[in-house]
């Protein structure tokens, strides 16, 4: 099975050809129990996506659920919420019922575990 550049290179070479031609020519097929061919389009638009920069799934390197890249960036919604994230969430470890201290400096926002050192400076 190919990837990375070989990937995007013998997909880019076969230009044309049907989603079917390209999972078999990049060698994503597997052997049924009957002997049958079976073409394993996920793994193969899996691997096509990783070779473009994106990731399925959350694999604690700075990327949500989706494969995205985390901004970083959090927006006050027009309810005055300000939501951070499950992504973030589960990048700390944090679970439900975790309690933070909130100290509000000149436009900023600083979150403090109960119960740190910092918490009581």
């Amino acid at each position: 099975m190919l990837n990375g550049a070989d990937l995007l290179a013998k997909v880019k070479e076969l230009g044309e050809a049907s989603k079917s031609e390209l999972v078999r020519a990049c060698g994503y097929v597997s052997t049924k129990k009957d002997g049958g061919e079976r073409l394993n389009f996920t793994a193969f638009y899996e691997a096509l996506l990783e070779a473009k920069g994106l990731s399925i799934g959350s694999d604690g390197n700075g990327r949500g659920k989706s494969g995205r890249k985390l901004s970083y960036v959090a927006t006050v919604q027009g309810n005055g919420n300000l939501l951070i994230g499950k992504a973030y969430t589960a990048q700390l470890g944090l679970e439900p019922g975790d309690e933070f201290e909130i100290k509000l400096g000149r436009k900023q926002i600083k979150l403090i575990p109960s119960g740190s050192a910092d918490e009581e400076e």
